[in-house]
């Protein structure tokens, strides 16, 4: 594997020296995908929390702006091509407990899991907090987090057959032959048979700018329990890690702490305006560090830039994309969701399997979480965790 040198910040006269369509191509594609499938998720998330179309926009525009502004900077910083996105199983997570807690309660739990971000990839406290707990057991309380959603594909397609149906076969043709692009063409399936159907309503959809709303944040220990600290552990472990993974797989030597630093920095400041956090892509990364992107490894920061301006662009319209969201058929957006969770749910499920010694423990972690159970306004993937590692306990305690 090749290993990357790191260059010091790029210049405007690199940029031109540097630019490619094909990178800058990889960076609009990865936003694409990015919008195409997880973002549903984050409508769904509001729906069920109630929230306002005004703090719904505000939410869009601190994730969409986060993460470009993360994006573009440490894509020049390090002449590296570092894609930033909101955490897809943290917007998970909202949608499946959000409605306990009022939305100041929320941002101050988004708040403190930015700044538990910050201090723990600036310090190096991750590392050692992650050899605490087992790994099984983080990824069977994320699989826990997904499961509804997966689940709601197919009691989509009970309720919408002639929407639903072409939408798996898309998705099952593209991954056979394009696995990279297909939700975004099982995206553009559902557009199509949405609108053959007659249930596109796009009149009212208007291009006009977001308003972000600030909220003073709340704080609370049953949101701080029951969102914060999960929200922190899976941006930390279903995003973050592999999203690092992802650099280092493709030969880059970029340091993980000030990457996740920053990005835990930002969740914070944007964290008022709604932002849940935003942290290391590893999907859409992939499309940027690979040879699709450029065939020199030293011109694929171009990828990155690209992504964290066309972000950037994204955000500024954000009002946009709410009404286009709320235009289209509940069943796409179920469905859509769910598909794009695969991926992160058989990766859950897993690894949570996968080590024998602790898989009766993860499989306590799952169920607890897939359960639904709130104890003293406390959510149910903080049980997971917790009755994961309780189990765990019990059965590897030493006899005698």
């Amino acid at each position: 594997m090749r290993h990357i040198t790191l260059a010091t910040t790029a210049t405007i006269s690199d940029l031109r020296r540097d630019f490619s369509l094909s990178a800058a191509t990889a960076g609009l594609i990865a936003v694409m995908v990015s919008y195409g499938g997880p973002a549903a998720i984050i409508f769904q998330a509001a729906a069920k929390a109630g929230l306002t179309p005004g703090q719904l926009t505000s939410w869009i525009w601190a994730v969409s702006i986060g993460s470009g502004l993360a994006g573009l900077v440490l894509s020049l910083r390090y002449r590296v091509p570092v894609i930033v996105a909101w955490s897809t199983p943290g917007a998970a997570l909202l949608a499946a407990g959000w409605a306990a807690y009022p939305y100041p309660e929320a941002i101050g739990a988004f708040l403190l899991a930015g700044i538990g971000i910050t201090v723990f990839g600036a310090t190096g406290l991750f590392s050692t907090l992650m050899e605490r707990i087992p790994r099984a057991v983080v990824a069977a309380m994320l699989a826990g987090i997904l499961f509804r959603f997966g689940v709601d594909v197919f009691t989509s397609l009970r309720g919408a057959p002639m929407l639903v149906a072409p939408m798996l076969g898309c998705y099952l043709i593209m991954k056979r032959f394009s696995p990279r692009y297909a939700i975004l063409t099982t995206l553009c399936a559902g557009l199509a048979a949405s609108a053959a159907l007659g249930l596109l309503h796009l009149g009212g959809l208007d291009a006009s700018l977001a308003s972000p709303e600030i909220t003073s944040p709340r704080f609370s220990l049953g949101a701080l329990i029951g969102l914060g600290v999960p929200l922190f552990l899976v941006t930390m472990t279903g995003q973050n890690a592999t999203g690092l993974g992802v650099l280092r797989t493709a030969g880059y030597k970029t340091p993980g702490g000030p990457l996740v630093a920053i990005t835990g920095a930002l969740s914070a400041l944007l964290a008022p305006f709604g932002s849940h956090g935003i942290n290391l892509a590893a999907i859409t990364a992939a499309i940027c560090t690979g040879p699709e992107a450029h065939g020199d490894p030293d011109r694929r920061y171009i990828a990155g830039v690209a992504c964290g301006l066309t972000y950037l662009v994204v955000g500024i319209f954000g009002a946009t994309l709410v009404g286009l969201f709320a235009a289209l058929p509940a069943p796409l957006l179920a469905t859509i969701s769910g598909l794009a969770l695969f991926g992160a749910l058989m990766a859950g499920l897993t690894q949570a399997m996968d080590d024998e010694p602790r898989r009766e423990a993860a499989l306590v972690t799952f169920l607890v979480t897939v359960s639904g159970i709130t104890l003293w306004g406390i959510g149910s993937a903080f049980w997971g965790l917790v009755g994961g590692v309780l189990a765990n306990s019990a059965l590897t305690m030493r006899k005698g």
